[in-house]
């Protein structure tokens, strides 16, 4: 079965809100072996909504359709669809009801365009909607099949899991399935990583291997079809085997980890503690930091400290190295690191100072950058980078850069 999800909104189209519901439906489908080849977003218009289901049509026997099943003129999905299909809309008495209770519980008045929202398609399968008024539903005609969900993903989310999944699941001849998993590399361009597995990518079939690049991280995406969830793990499994031969040295985590969230489970599992003095970086590498539920069991705390006079008058960096090396220096990184790993009594500290952009600095060229580490037991080192990139880009990048530097030492 091969499917096409069309969202419905012109909110869409404006960027007003994301749309995450395509995002949600296609690993849902992708797990039953649904394969989803288009999504497409259309506004609110009956005509261009028209155009894009005839299209779908002639492309994909699995249809389904978000958002416009709502009660204001706009909201135009199930009407276009009837029309299109020579289908009457009838009203679902189990939806009406339950939109009626709503309106009289909540003690609010119920305007005769609500009701709308309980209207179906003629012989369509109602999907109730727990967590709103309008229902979804599917139909099949002829050799399609066409689903209808709400637009809010708290409303779509649960009525898909609990009643669409179960409705495609009995209308399926062959239940495969598509697994994938994610591979995570750090400090290897995605070029040299291509040319590293070449015939691998040459010479996939199932699995495949989709490699894609960003600020600096380079990912793999292994996904093996099959009935299976055994044999789509074992073809995984050997492809990895293979790639980690050749680019093991630069793996760091799979799926939906991240550089930020390794240090924190390698810190946590070490008992260490660390803290931060950030420059360029603004608080970044603290703000990621403390996202990841557990991170106040390792982190102390930090301190932002942008300009000179923060740095003398909040992590007492000498004047001397100041005035002698500069603030954008390893001499400084060293300083910033060590004093306040002392200040807040940490097993490490990490700092961060450069030049961000879009101007240079002391006459050090834009993406100069340096990360100073001190640990408890007297060893600090610092790295110098020289990266390139937008101003955002080098913040990003140099906090990633920190987080690696200090899994490779941990390591070591």
């Amino acid at each position: 079965m091969n499917a096409e999800i069309i969202a419905v909104g012109s909110e869409l189209l404006l960027g007003q809100i994301a749309n995450t519901n395509g995002k949600f439906l296609s690993k849902q489908l992708a797990e039953i072996g649904i394969n989803v080849y288009f999504h497409t977003v259309v506004g609110d218009n009956s005509e261009r909504l028209q155009s894009v289901i005839e299209i779908a049509e002639s492309r994909a026997d699995f249809i389904i359709f978000t958002g416009g099943l709502g009660p204001t003129k706009d909201d135009l999905t199930k009407e276009t669809i009837a029309r299109h299909l020579g289908k009457n809309l009838v009203f679902d008495n189990h939806a009406l009801t339950a939109i009626q209770a709503y309106f009289t519980k909540t003690g609010r008045e119920m305007t005769e365009n609500n009701k709308k929202q309980a209207l179906i398609l003629e012989h369509a399968d109602v999907l109730a909607n727990d967590h709103g008024m309008a229902p979804g539903m599917i139909l099949t005609l002829k050799d399609k099949t066409y689903m209808l969900l709400p637009g809010p993903p708290k409303e779509l989310e649960p009525m898909f899991l609990t009643y669409g999944y179960k409705r495609l699941m009995e209308k399926l001849d062959k239940q495969e399935r598509i697994e994938s998993k994610v591979l995570r590399f750090f400090g290897i361009g995605e070029s040299l990583l291509e040319t590293k597995i070449d015939d691998l990518l040459e010479n996939q079939t199932n699995p495949t291997i989709a490699p894609l690049a960003g600020d600096g991280e380079v990912t793999l995406r292994i996904t093996a079809k099959h009935e299976s969830k055994e044999i789509c793990d074992q073809l995984i499994s050997e492809v990895e085997t293979e790639i980690m031969k050749r680019v093991g040295d630069f793996y760091y985590g799979s799926d939906q980890t991240s550089l930020i969230k390794e240090l924190v489970k390698e810190l946590t599992a070490r008992g260490m503690s660390i803290a931060a003095a950030e420059s360029l970086t603004g608080g970044m590498f603290q703000e990621q930091l403390t996202t990841i539920p557990g991170a106040g069991k390792v982190f102390k705390g930090g301190i932002v400290s942008y300009t000179n006079d923060a740095k003398s008058s909040l992590l007492q960096i000498q004047d001397a190295t100041i005035s002698t090396f500069g603030v954008v220096s390893q001499q400084c990184a060293i300083e910033m690191a060590e004093n306040i790993r002392t200040q807040l009594d940490a097993d490490i500290g990490i700092s961060f100072t450069g030049v961000a952009g879009p101007d240079e600095q002391e006459g050090k060229p834009v993406g100069t950058v340096f990360i100073g580490m001190a640990f408890r037991n007297g060893i600090s080192k610092v790295e110098k980078l020289n990266l390139s990139g937008s101003r955002a880009q080098i913040r990003i990048r140099s906090v990633k850069k920190g987080c690696h530097y200090l899994l490779n030492h941990l390591s070591t």
